[in-house]
């Protein structure tokens, strides 16, 4: 299948021959044929463009409350059509520059639509340039109509239709960067290019690529002349048109692929790619002046990395170096190792290999420790321990670096003593969130940095780096726990298979006598292979021994007849006795030859579904030597819990590694795109059936993100928390891919309050602050909703509703009326119009809901939203301050109509100058920042739900459960202290109820050094006591005898009149217990 790149100079070359005259430039009306045929005939926009814009303006946001974009070439409608409402509504400012007549025709008359705008909120009409982007700054025009160069600014510069035409590319970008806004945040320049394009040094700050676009075009003349055309970019002169156009769709159908379920169409590769650029694109000057640009000769092995062509590869020398860096990847395992246009890092510098002995490490350790630096190969590893007569256990290939380290490593090794990620105790790690030099675990004091730093609990970080470490820093060094050095007896047998029933047969043998009879210091894995026209297993067992006797490994003669060889060996040559290596087609090929993997985990392979998916796959195979190897997993990969490390796959027998191979010379072409292709069909076919994905080739290919949210165990919301918190910028864009864990809003504030006391402007005060502070912030109205379908009812001017206060006042009458007729037909709209605000408002971090009347709102609308904090903040104002707010009611009105329900917070908007603001920004630090806390949404993943228990509507929040994870109770107990309003030196008495509540107020009380009132079931304290009677519980009220209350009690001199006390519980739910303490400490009781 050729690229739309190779259609292009084949199409041109045919206006090369001498008897032709020039081509003559395409007219706008052919553009614009030539267009729709492309649009129609790819669905990259939908899969790739509006996802990719999607997540970048959410980016842009974060920091922004209303942003503004100039778009370049946008064609008959802009892409930013296609986004999410609540992404376009804060879209307030739109230019852009359109050539193409028609299409700016079309482009103005799409932006002014009589119906709703697709850029609903913009400030002003749309500026539609109907000229070229320029270079030229003094005959250029400008966004704001000036020619002096002082263009206006943007938040967002997009490229959406590549960048033909604009030659050097380079220049328009840095053209396009001086018109980029600089503050509150830099904004970003978007290109979309088909297949890729080279800026001369420039620096991505990210790229994303789409490498499965695929351009359908119907087989038919007249559809052809046109996309011929637009494809090539011009079109021949009327007399040898005919004549031309013939050659062109000759070409056109030589190059094209055709499919059987695409009758009638020509398909061709296009491949796009996504390229974001910040003012920071032009430092690479500056970066290389002080870090040196790596040697030509850096050896890269993955030929998948090596298609890709980075803005530069620098060798840093030392710590400060790394910290220099601009934009960097990680010891990158795989194709990403190199990404287009970023800056990448060669850590060859850091090779050094210690092994300590165990007094250097002051006896912190059982084992022999071994330090690695971040550049060195697994294969100078095995060798320097070896001479220590130790060992680490690393992957199967000699050449790989410490990415794979840190993203598993399975060798053969691992049954005995685990991945190699397993065996990381400790490492040094510049963090790209701060620049500082971390020691995170058990790192000996003399190989620490002088200027390093350990957190005050960097068990997180640990976690996350034991098997997906290449996210959240820059890895400096590893310490490794090392075990003794064994010798390996290899055993290869290798089995022809006459049919489909010999291989199944076959593979259940292997798997049932082999395999699972096997003691843990060997190891069976089997190849799927074909070779000289049948089907082959392959099997290499593994035996290790060091000088302790072991149990021997059974016989395996009567299964799989004669061994084909046998030898032992050390670890450095343990390398070459891979079978893949040595027994098929040639030894690799003959080292001619390129591969693609990805791995899957699977169990019981001998079953029939199983089995007959793993011949399917070798029997589809697009290449000769494509082939499965099955690597044997269990022991002590197993005895791990998957929650331990962030390598949480770990219920598997066998690791199935699916491996394209294709001649090296098809590097790039037809079956080197279908031998990738194949692993991932394989792998998706297979997905249903496996224990989990092997995480540590997974990257940025949006192939890979189906096989990601199987990747890494059963805890990524603790992995997308570790990312937020150690790479908030996203740097380490292109490491093992993380699944992306869909959130809804963290923290929604209902602001309530009378007329006149300043709510929406507290609310803009408070959408600031949080936007200042990272969080991604929006205001809706929840009248937004009731005014839309008035204004359809009665004919009113919506604009004028949403935008002209006084033209709002004066219907307000209309519309309380209309909205309680509608409450009288639809009882539950208020819950309509609340879900409705939340869902336009789209994935935030915080979200204020104003114009809100009910009482006990919390109660009644936060069981819509069950992953969200819903708090109610009731904005109030003395009688001087509402005169400036411009209420018109007096002190009496607002006592006669009180609201009734309490409020979670409530705030005094009494100053109305700039002290005022400076009021409510510190409430809002106060008060609302705490709920966006890391620390409070890590505790969150420690609660799991248990949905329909105990009754069918009942979703149960296991609180208890954190107490069981390791630093879940020490974090619980320090939120409660730090989340407390109060002053605790005024605390008396924490008082809590069994038993849950024993639990965390016993740990707070120790922390605080405050005593426990302890409050029990009637009969269980001595007197004097007083007790109170108590409803029962929706626990308690499931069993079979208990659905009437109980009384409890507490001493009568547990707590003195008087005093102040902080009531601690495990959790609210039908407010029994609460009520019960209340009624207690008030005095209730007898």
């Amino acid at each position: 299948m050729a690229t739309l790149n190779l259609l292009k100079w084949s199409l041109q070359q045919e206006f090369e021959a001498p008897t032709w005259q020039d081509p003559m430039p395409l007219e706008d009306s052919q553009y614009d044929e030539g267009f729709k045929i492309l649009l129609q005939g790819q669905s990259a926009y939908q899969d790739f463009i509006v996802p990719q814009l999607s997540q970048l303006l959410t980016s842009v946001l974060k920091s922004r409350v209303t942003v503004s974009v100039l778009e370049v070439g946008p064609g008959p409608k802009s892409v930013l059509g296609s986004l999410p409402s609540h992404l376009r509504r804060r879209i307030h400012r739109y230019a852009a520059f359109e050539p193409n007549a028609v299409f700016a025709t079309r482009l103005q008359t799409w932006l002014s639509s009589s119906q709703e705008s697709p850029l609903p909120c913009l400030d002003n009409q749309p500026d539609i340039h109907r000229t070229p982007f320029s270079l030229n700054t003094k005959t250029a025009v400008d966004p704001s109509g000036k020619e002096d160069g002082s263009a206006e600014t943007f938040d967002l510069i997009m490229f959406c239709h590549s960048m033909y035409g604009m030659n050097p590319e380079r220049d328009y970008i840095e053209r396009a960067l001086q018109m980029l806004n600089k503050k509150p945040d830099e904004g970003l320049i978007v290109v979309f290019h088909r297949d890729g394009a080279q800026f001369d040094g420039l620096v991505c700050h990210q790229t994303v690529s789409l490498p499965t676009g695929v351009t359908s075009v119907a087989d038919d003349d007249e559809t052809l002349d046109s996309f011929a055309q637009f494809i090539a970019g011009s079109g021949p002169k009327s007399f040898n048109g005919e004549w031309i156009d013939r050659q062109w769709r000759e070409v056109c159908r030589a190059l094209a692929h055709c499919d059987e379920n695409r009758p009638k169409c020509l398909l061709y590769s296009s491949p796009d790619i996504m390229m974001a650029f910040t003012q920071r694109a032009t430092r690479l000057p500056e970066l290389l002046a002080e870090v040196s640009e790596a040697s030509k000769e850096h050896r890269v092995k993955n030929r998948e990395a090596l298609v890709h062509y980075p803005a530069s590869v620098v060798a840093p020398a030392d710590i400060g170096d790394v910290q220099t860096c601009l934009t960097v990847i990680s010891g990158g395992h795989g194709g990403q190792c190199l990404w287009p246009n970023v800056v990448a890092l060669d850590m060859c510098a850091f090779n050094q290999i210690l092994v300590l002995a165990k007094e250097e490490d002051n006896g912190k350790s059982p084992n022999t420790l071994v330090v690695v630096g971040a550049g060195c190969r697994s294969g100078d590893i095995i060798r320097n321990t070896m001479a220590a007569d130790v060992t680490v256990p690393l992957g199967s290939r000699p050449s790989v670096g410490m990415g794979l380290v840190l993203q598993g490593g399975i060798g053969h090794l691992a049954r005995q003593h685990g991945l190699a990620s397993d065996s990381i105790a400790g490492a040094v790690v510049v963090s790209v969130a701060t620049g500082q030099v971390l020691c995170v675990g058990n790192v000996p004091s003399q190989h620490q940095p002088a200027d390093a730093v350990r957190l005050e609990n960097d068990g997180d970080l640990r976690w996350a780096l034991q098997g997906a470490g290449s996210n959240f820093g820059i890895v400096i060094s590893v310490v490794l726990k090392a075990c003794p050095a064994p010798e390996y007896t290899v055993r290869n047998c290798v089995i022809p298979l006459i049919d489909h029933a010999q291989a199944q047969l076959k593979l259940t043998d292997f798997n049932e006598e082999i395999a699972e009879k096997l003691p843990r210091h060997c190891s069976a894995d089997a190849y799927l292979y074909h070779e000289a026209g049948k089907l082959h297993l392959g099997v290499n067992t593994f035996e290790v021994s060091t000088r302790d006797a072991i149990e021997p490994p059974p016989d395996t003669t009567a299964l799989l007849g004669p061994e084909a060889s046998s030898k032992t060996v050390d670890g450095v040559a343990l390398f070459d006795t891979e079978m893949y290596m040595s027994a098929m087609h040639g030894g690799h090929g003959g080292g001619k030859t390129s591969s693609f993997k990805r791995c899957v985990f699977l169990k019981d392979i001998g079953s029939a579904g199983l089995t007959d998916k793993l011949l399917s796959a070798i029997e589809s195979r697009p290449t000769p030597r494509c082939y499965l190897h099955l690597l044997h997993g269990g022991g002590a990969v197993r005895d791990i819990a998957p929650e331990a490390t962030a390598f949480g796959c770990r219920d598997w027998d066998f690791a199935c590694v699916i491996t394209g191979v294709w001649q090296r010379d098809q590097d790039g072409r037809q079956e080197a795109r279908a031998a990738m292709q194949w692993v991932y069909d394989v792998a998706n076919d297979l997905l249903p059936l496996c224990a989990g994905v092997y995480g540590a080739d997974l990257g940025p290919d949006p192939r890979d993100a189906t096989l990601a949210a199987k990747a890494f165990g059963p805890d990524h919301a603790r992995l997308a928390i570790a990312k937020e918190t150690f790479d908030p910028h996203n740097v380490l864009a292109y490491a093992c891919l993380l699944p992306a864990v869909e959130r809804a809003q963290r923290l929604i504030g209902l602001v309530t309050g009378h007329s006149g006391v300043g709510k929406d402007f507290t609310a803009v005060v408070w959408m600031h602050e949080c936007n200042t502070a990272g969080f991604s912030t929006a205001i809706v109205s929840i009248s937004d909703s009731t005014k839309r379908e008035y204004a359809n009812a009665t004919g009113a001017d919506i604009q004028r509703l949403f935008e002209d206060r006084t033209y709002n006042e004066q219907h307000r009458p209309a519309l309380l009326k209309y909205y309680q007729t509608q409450v009288q037909t639809r009882p539950r709209l208020p819950e309509e119009h609340f879900l409705e605000a939340v869902g336009r408002a789209g994935d935030l971090d915080v979200l204020f809901i104003t114009g809100m009347r009910d009482d006990a709102l919390v109660a009644a609308f936060s069981h819509l939203v069950p992953d969200s904090r819903v708090i109610e903040v009731r904005v109030e104002a003395d009688e001087a301050a509402r005169l400036v707010w411009g209420s018109n009611q007096d002190s009496n009105t607002h006592a006669a109509d009180a609201l009734n329900n309490c409020p979670t917070f409530t705030f005094h908007n009494n100053i109305v100058d700039a002290a005022g603001v400076q009021s409510a920004q510190a409430f809002c630090s106060n008060h609302f920042l705490p709920f966006l806390h890391p620390n409070l949404q890590r505790l969150r993943t420690m609660i799991h739900s248990t949905p329909k228990f105990p009754h069918p509507n009942i979703t149960f929040r296991d609180i208890l459960g954190l107490t069981q994870q390791t630093g879940g109770l020490k974090l619980c107990t320090s939120l409660l202290q730090s989340h407390f309003s109060g002053d605790w030196s005024t605390v008396s008495a924490i008082v809590c109820c069994e038993s849950g509540g024993f639990l965390f107020a016993s740990a707070l009380a120790a922390q605080l050094d405050i005593p426990l009132a302890l409050i029990r079931e009637a009969g269980k304290i001595p007197p004097p006591t007083v007790s109170v009677a108590k409803g029962g519980s929706y626990i308690s009220s499931s069993g079979t005898n208990s659905a009437e209350g109980k009384k409890v009690e507490m001493s009568r001199e547990a707590v003195a009149n008087g005093s102040k006390v902080v009531v601690v519980d495990d959790v609210l739910a039908s407010g029994e217990t609460v009520c019960a303490v209340l009624q207690l400490l008030k005095g209730g009781g007898s």
